[in-house]
């Protein structure tokens, strides 16, 4: 029964296509809206 729920779950997802952006996330990047946000400069 696994089984069958799981291959008709798999019909539906959908395929990460922003892999590449991972690495962003993971360094501490702000997206919103799905838009890359500029990192504020620091003022000395």
């Amino acid at each position: 029964m696994v089984f069958k729920l799981v291959g008709s779950a798999q019909d539906r997802w959908r395929a990460i296509t922003g892999a590449d952006l991972v690495a962003l996330v993971r360094s501490g990047a702000k997206f919103e809206n799905g838009v890359l946000l500029e990192r504020e400069e620091l003022v000395a």
